[in-house]
């Protein structure tokens, strides 16, 4: 099966095709640099571990020499008494690696975790429309976990092997300098098959990861949105997308599998025939009386364990092409920078009175046709503005660049005159409060939901906040009241109950500017009229923009603009607008027509 090429997404944030992998390496380990204490304390109980384990063939050697050779009691007890202190010391030492190097790791990979997600917190909205939320919930783990995996093991083991190799090869010319030339034959054939193997490796890894982050993609979209997968009877097409992705997942793992496959084995067939040539060279020793039984064992536990090193050097080798995949993705990510971000000088917004100004305002999402054109438009402090308009006419872009969420392609907003661009991201919005079009509440509390708005507000506040968007009754009528769990994404309230909810929050914000987009959309005409009582409470003295489709909603305005094509066409209140006969009367008309 053919690996497809990643999507367009899923290319927004790699790197060019020849990556510095050495600054990706070096940039981990600036992760580590905190830690660098218990860092090297693990890494010297791997030391000594490694050191330990050097000595335990030769304590062999002396006890089998001594019982087998010698004759010697004395030599026998004393070799075996230090062999069990060496392995107690070892075993010490292990633990105290493994404890150690998984403390660093856990740490160091924790951090690197928070990094990225204070990273993804900076990032502008303009770059989550073109990425799905699964793949990067997928660079947060799975590719952290291989990073944490390499810190706590592979990194280790590669140092450790790499020392018992050095050690051993050493031991091995010192013990029999012909028997150790005949094992170090196969070492170069071994290093080449390794490095060529450990770049298949690599892409097959990476690949595999990339699928894996399509699979979680789809799972996250699919479990999000389940109750409109099985209102419309999709459970079968939501598991044949994830199976597909999940099957590229296998077949991505498998060949990385058969990489593998080729790669162990070859090793450990070329250091099997060194062992038969090396035994039968040996063997001739013995037999010429040049090599005695303790040197023997000694030496073939030596070559054992340059074997064990060997392979877990070239499966060390192949878990760091692996990381530097991960490493490369994650660190591309960071490297993305935020469409939105305070300017160089940028100052904080003091207190504002709450007018707003877009002077010859362009936008586009896209490189398509613009969503507003060359638009200018003064709203006065604490007047409420409505915006209508057909879809898809630009009301919510207007409401998004008051929160500065985007910049104007062209033109300029002021809020009292100073320029969006010129002050610090913070101090705009902790001045604005937005209800959305779509509600969105967290799976906590009713409390803690209206607590969003302000998040050191008291339970007095919380419930006057409810109550001033007539949403006290219903809570109280919750099973736990205010202590009520609402579910993920609120599913366990209705979409009424969920925009009080939205209003309370922002209620509770106590802003200078209010933005409503659609916030009555999902009441009953009761409960509607409850809100618009609520708002003609809530909105004097603070600048509102009011979007809607439901006209019966705009008339608490003082002015009402009505958007079409990215431009105002009409403006008025609701009496003058319909006395123009115009667009707006026309969706007036066709609302209550229909209705």
């Amino acid at each position: 099966m053919a690996r497809a090429d990643p999507p367009r997404h899923f290319l927004h944030f790699r790197t060019n095709p020849m990556p510095n992998r050495l600054r990706d390496v070096q940039r981990l380990f600036r992760f580590l640099w905190p830690y660098r204490l218990l860092l090297g304390l693990g890494m010297g109980a791997a030391l000594l571990s490694a050191g330990l384990a050097l000595t335990i063939p030769l304590l062999f050697r002396d006890m089998v020499n001594g019982a087998f050779v010698e004759g010697n009691s004395a030599v026998l007890n004393r070799a075996a008494g230090v062999l069990l202190g060496v392995l107690v010391a070892r075993a010490c030492s292990r633990a105290a690696e493994t404890y150690l190097l998984h403390r660093v790791g856990e740490q160091m990979t924790a951090d690197l975790r928070l990094h990225l997600f204070e990273h993804l917190l900076r990032l502008s909205l303009p770059f989550f429309d073109n990425e799905r939320s699964g793949e990067l919930v997928s660079r947060l783990t799975s590719d952290i976990a291989i990073v944490q995996q390499w810190v706590t093991t592979n990194l280790t083991t590669m140092v450790l092997h790499a020392l018992r190799l050095v050690g051993a090869v050493f031991i091995l010319f010192w013990l029999n300098w012909q028997l150790a030339a005949l094992v170090l034959v196969v070492m170069p054939l071994v290093g080449v098959i390794t490095r060529l193997s450990g770049r298949v490796l690599r892409r097959e890894s990476e690949a595999m990861q990339h699928h894996l982050a399509e699979a979680m993609a789809v799972a996250s979209e699919m479990l999000a949105n389940m109750r409109l997968v099985q209102a419309f009877g999709r459970e079968a097409y939501a598991r044949e997308q994830f199976a597909n992705r999940v099957q590229q997942t296998v077949q991505a793992a498998l060949r990385r599998a058969r990489v593998l496959a080729l790669l162990t084995p070859m090793v450990n067939l070329l250091f099997m025939a060194a062992f038969v040539v090396v035994a039968w060279f040996a063997g001739q020793q013995a037999l010429r009386g040049t090599l005695t039984v303790g040197e023997a064992f000694a030496f073939f536990f030596y070559a054992s364990l340059i074997n064990g090193s060997v392979n877990a050097l070239a499966g060390g080798y192949g878990a760091y092409q692996q990381t530097l995949g991960a490493a490369q993705r994650l660190f591309a990510l960071l490297d993305t920078p935020p469409a939105i971000t305070n300017a160089p000088h940028a100052r904080a917004l003091p207190p504002v009175r709450g007018e707003i100004r877009f002077e010859q305002v362009s936008f586009a999402y896209t490189t398509q046709a613009p969503v507003l054109r060359d638009l200018s438009l003064r709203i006065a402090p604490g007047e409420v503005v409505a915006l209508v308009g057909p879809s898809g006419a630009g009301k919510t872009t207007l409401a998004n660049l008051v929160l500065r969420l985007y910049d104007p392609t062209t033109g300029r907003v002021l809020l009292d005159g100073h320029d969006l661009r010129h002050v610090t991201i913070e101090s705009l919005r902790a001045q604005v409060a937005l209800v959305p079009q779509e509600t969105i509440l967290f799976a906590t509390t009713v409390r803690e939901n209206i607590r969003y708005g302000r998040l050191d507000a008291t339970d007095a506040e919380v419930e006057a906040a409810a109550k001033a968007a007539y949403a006290h009754d219903f809570i109280m009528a919750l099973p736990q009241g205010y202590e009520t769990p609402v579910g993920e994404r609120g599913v366990k309230l209705s979409g009424g109950q969920r925009q009080r909810i939205a209003l309370a929050r922002a209620i509770l914000r106590n802003p200078r500017i209010l933005i409503l987009d659609e916030a009555t959309s999902a009441l009953d005409s009761e409960s509607e009229s409850a809100i618009q009582a609520a708002l003609a409470h809530v909105l004097p003295g603070r600048t509102t923009i009011l979007i809607a489709h439901r006209l019966s909603s705009v008339r608490i305005a003082h002015r009402i603009l009505v958007l079409d094509g990215g431009r105002i066409v009409e403006e008025g209140d609701h009496a003058t607008l319909l006395a123009q006969n115009g667009l707006y009367a026309r969706l007036y008309r066709r609302q209550y027509e229909g209705a």
